[in-house]
């Protein structure tokens, strides 16, 4: 486990005109191992984005702990305008003791 990863979750804030913006706030830091997967490229709003699959694999936290990453979440590599982020899709112990967790989350970069 050697990368640094900040675990993030979305919340709706109010945008001072009666509706709700998105937000991402920092509920925890752990951990991980990253290999990349599959890749690929896909049409979004702003035009092509190149999709890369990650199994990251964190030390798993007990369930409820904030730093126990969720599908729906997202964590974050690096801060500022260069950090990356990677959309978590799925989570499951990788061995029969549950020590560790598998994260299937993906990462989209602008093309």
């Amino acid at each position: 486990m050697t990368v640094p990863l900040v675990v993030e979750s979305s919340a709706r804030l109010p945008d001072g005109m009666g509706g709700f913006r998105q937000s991402w706030q920092e509920v925890g830091r752990i951990w991980a191992e990253m290999r990349s997967g599959a890749g690929g490229e896909r049409v979004a709003a702003l035009g092509t984005q190149s999709v890369v699959t990650w199994r990251i694999t964190v030390r798993a936290a007990p369930a409820g702990d904030t730093r126990r990453p969720r599908p729906g979440q997202r964590l974050r590599l690096g801060e500022g305008a260069q950090a990356r982020r990677f959309r978590i899709d799925a989570v499951a112990e990788s061995d029969p003791g549950g020590r560790w967790l598998v994260c299937i989350a993906q990462e989209e970069i602008p093309a």
